[in-house]
Order: structure tokens, then C-alpha cells, then sequence
């Protein structure tokens, strides 16, 4: 009786070690492979919200995967920022990072709830844009000084903000407490409704990003008294920036980026800082972020990381100093 030759020790050894690679080391799947959330730490219709529907719409196009913007308002951005810093580490949570839910939020609880700084991957700065401060045409005031002179004739002005420990509430702390006025906080939740009812003049002023309401300040239901930043904003240039108006220590810019929770994967990260860097160098973005009064800043994940880390110390002692709380 014939025996079929038994195979060789070597023929043996391959098709064992390819048995065994194809249980023990399964193929990983490639990033994205299913939709990725953006979290927007205000409601929609604000500053943020806009930012992050026209790069998710971006994001999408050119990583081939779905991104879906999830608006979680409250706490001053501290709701958002803790599903983010709370989610898996793996590339499909994201957030639409700026000065509130980082550097000024976290510091007006009474517990803070994130690490601003070591608590996220900050991974590619979108830009920057300044608040403005605005009145209510019926008010009477056009400018900074006006504001000033109407605040201590009545002995206290109202100004409204998108909420409790959003930028525009600091800003009007850093005011108070700069100009020695008894300026009074009216929280809103979110720039909508606070726009709302300064147009109908139920606040005498409200201080936001000024991203969304350059049509207000065209149609006359608004009237602009300063930019906080160093210069004119591209987008309004007729408005004068609080360096003109003899207040330098007034500057403050708001910031927009993109961040995740910790420890998430480098490639993951490189992936996105490249996305956003490549989206951002695009012409027509570019007029679509300078129209939202938005400068773009494309740079470094480690350089973005280091921009927040600096922001973040030099903000904190201010919400703290203010004794803003939430």
C-alpha cells in the first residue's frame, strides 16, 4: 500500500505560523471607518456651531467619512468638553475647541471638571477671532467712551453674554474690573437669544465673538463700539479695535481649533492636523472663515498644543480673579 510523502517540516512550519498570524494578529481597521462626532460646547446658530459645520462638511470631503457636529451647551462649555474628555481616545469624538470650554469654563466651577491642558489632544488651531463690544442703537452709545460715561451716570450698565463664563462674560469682567465700572452680567444661552434681545433692547449692550453678527451691525439693528483686538478685524474694518480707543489691556482674541480627548493616537492626530492645515490653505476657505471674521492660523500640533497651554495661564487667573462662577 503507497503513502502519500508526508510534507516537509518546513511546509509545516509556514502553514501554522500562517493559521496562528491570522488568529492571534487580525487585521486593524483603518481610520475612519465609521461617522466621527464634532462636539460644539454652545447651541447652534453661534460662533462655534458655524465653525464647525463648514469643516466638518471640509473633514468630510477629504477623509471620506461622515462629520456630524453634536451641539452639547451648558456650564460654560464645561457640558461639551467633558463628553470629550470622558470619550474613547480613538479618533471618532472630537470638539471645537476655543477659549470658553479651555481656558475660562473649567475655572468657574466650583469643581473643575477637565484638565484644559493635559485632559485633551489639541490638534490643529483653525484660527482666531475678536469680540466685539455692541449696544442697542436706542442706548445712545457709539463708542467705548460713551460706554464708560453712561456707566457712571446711572451707576450700572447691563451687558449681556452667550452665557455664564462664555468669552464675551470674561471680557465684560476684564472691563469691569479695567475701566472700575459696575457693569452688571446678563447670561444668555447662547449668542441667538442674547442677540435677540439686544436687538429689541431689553440689554443696553452684549459683548460676543463677532463672527455672527456683522448683517446686524450693516442693517443698523446693531451698533459696534470696538473690536478686542490688537488691530481691525477684516471682516467689519470700519470698527475700531480697544488699542484705539486707549485701552490696551483690553486685547483679547477668541480662539477656534480642533481637539479630542487624551492620549489619542499619533497617526490619528497627524491625519487631522494635515486635514485641517490642507483645508485651511484653501482660497475659498479662507474668504468663507475672513467673512466669519476669522483669521486662520494653520500650524503644528505641538505648536497648537503650546499656544493653548500659554492661553490657558493667562486666562485661568482672571476667571478666578473676577470670581466668576457657574
Amino acid at each position: 500500500m503507497l503513502r502519500s510523502p508526508a510534507p516537509s517540516r518546513r511546509r509545516f512550519l509556514q502553514v501554522v505560523s500562517a493559521g496562528a498570524a491570522s488568529v492571534v494578529l487580525p487585521a486593524v481597521a483603518a481610520w475612519p471607518d465609521k461617522p466621527i462626532r464634532i462636539v460644539v460646547t454652545f447651541p447652534a446658530g453661534g460662533a462655534s456651531d458655524i465653525v464647525a459645520r463648514v469643516l466638518a462638511e471640509q473633514l468630510g470631503s477629504k477623509l471620506g467619512q461622515a462629520f456630524v457636529v453634536d451641539n452639547r451647551p451648558g456650564a460654560g462649555g464645561s457640558v461639551g468638553g467633558l463628553v470629550v474628555a470622558q470619550a474613547p481616545a480613538d479618533g471618532y469624538t472630537l470638539m471645537l475647541s476655543n477659549s470658553t470650554p479651555i481656558s475660562i469654563g473649567p475655572f468657574a466651577l466650583e469643581k473643575q471638571p477637565y484638565d484644559p491642558v493635559e485632559g485633551f489632544t489639541h490638534i490643529a488651531l483653525i484660527g482666531s477671532a475678536p469680540c466685539v463690544v455692541m449696544a442697542n442703537p436706542k442706548s445712545g452709545l457709539k463708542t467705548i467712551a460713551d460706554l464708560e460715561a453712561l456707566a457712571r451716570k446711572n451707576g450700572r450698565l447691563d451687558f449681556g453674554s452667550g452665557g455664564p463664563a462664555s468669552i464675551g462674560h470674561i471680557y465684560g469682567e476684564l472691563m469691569k474690573k479695567e475701566l472700575a465700572l459696575n457693569m452688571v452680567h446678563v447670561p444668555y444661552r447662547g449668542g441667538a437669544p442674547m442677540t435677540t434681545d439686544l436687538i429689541s433692547g431689553v440689554v443696553p449692550v452684549g459683548i460676543d465673538v463677532i463672527t455672527a453678527f456683522v448683517p446686524y451691525f450693516k442693517s443698523g439693528q446693531i451698533v459696534p463700539l470696538a473690536v478686542t483686538s490688537v488691530s481691525r478685524s477684516p471682516l467689519a474694518p470700519d470698527i475700531p479695535s480697544v488699542v484705539e480707543t486707549g485701552h490696551r489691556k483690553l486685547v483679547l482674541d477668541n480662539f477656534f481649533g480642533l481637539s479630542g480627548p487624551a492620549k489619542m493616537p499619533a497617526d490619528v492626530v497627524a491625519r487631522l492636523n494635515t486635514a485641517v492645515n490642507e483645508i485651511l490653505a484653501s482660497a475659498d476657505i479662507k474668504r468663507k472663515m475672513a467673512e466669519l471674521g476669522i483669521a486662520t492660523s494653520p500650524v503644528s500640533q505641538p505648536a497648537f498644543a503650546g499656544f493653548v497651554k500659554e492661553q490657558v495661564g493667562q486666562l485661568a487667573p482672571a476667571v478666578k480673579g473676577a470670581g466668576v462662577k457657574l
